[in-house]
């Protein structure tokens, strides 16, 4: 049990219950979309500057004395 989330038997359950959700002619547009989406988001990531780099010493703290 626990052998992987992916296993050929589940992906074509998954593959069945899409194809009666959205039929055969909305599954084609569904999957070109979501690869576009996937490029787009890897190329978005490639593009992103990189974060600048922290500083390991925390800054100091306010204190406040009544």
């Amino acid at each position: 049990m626990g052998e992987g989330l992916f296993q050929p038997m589940h992906l074509l359950v998954l593959a069945f219950i899409a194809l009666l959700v959205f039929g055969p002619k909305k599954l084609p547009e569904l999957g070109k979309g979501l690869g576009q989406g996937i490029k787009a988001l890897k190329e978005g990531l490639k593009d992103a500057p990189p974060e600048p780099a922290k500083d390991p010493t925390p800054a100091p703290s306010a204190e406040i004395k009544s």
